[in-house]
């Protein structure tokens, strides 16, 4: 077991990593400073460090996870408990792939992805793709609003102006 040290002994606490990583936290909605250690008093100021250090990492976090998904999560957790798992091993890999090679794409020639299958296999191909992508977007928003009208729901709140709500701030 590994013994924690506390104390006179315990090193100095710092923000930094290891040395590429020396500096200051910012974020997006802030900055932490590199000698800022000690503890967050109240639920605010843990807020508002939190807050501090979310970035682009917060939208790559809610990424895949929808409501439709959400539920499609729990029903196979349900059937098929951790049963499943091992599929992660092979589906990790190819996820980082396709999304490296994506972005590496675009980032050398510096054009997105619908105009590259445009240019490469033709406008059939090239409409598929952003017609599929179009519904498929379509798709997952109303599996949104579904959640958030069950999600009202059990709240207590009328879904029709929860859902109107949640609307006006999508268009936002």
């Amino acid at each position: 077991m590994t013994q924690i040290a506390t104390g006179i002994d315990a090193p100095p606490r710092h923000a930094a990593l290891d040395e590429a990583h020396v500096g200051d936290i910012r974020g997006a909605l802030g900055t932490i400073a590199h000698h800022d250690t000690g503890a967050r008093d109240g639920w605010r100021a843990r807020l508002r460090t939190l807050l501090a250090i979310l970035g682009p990492g917060l939208i790559v976090m809610v990424g895949d996870n929808d409501a439709g998904a959400f539920g499609t999560y729990t029903q196979a957790g349900q059937n098929y408990g951790t049963t499943l798992l091992w599929t992660l091993m092979l589906l990790i890999p190819v996820l980082y792939v396709n999304q490296e090679m994506v972005l590496r794409l675009g980032a050398v020639t510096r054009v997105g992805h619908a105009r590259l299958i445009f240019a490469r296999f033709g406008k059939f191909w090239g409409s598929f793709s952003v017609i599929d992508l179009f519904l498929v977007n379509a798709l997952t928003l109303v599996t949104e609003f579904i959640g958030i009208s069950l999600a009202l729901e059990y709240l207590g709140i009328p879904r029709h102006w929860g859902v109107c709500a949640a609307a006006a701030l999508v268009m936002l």
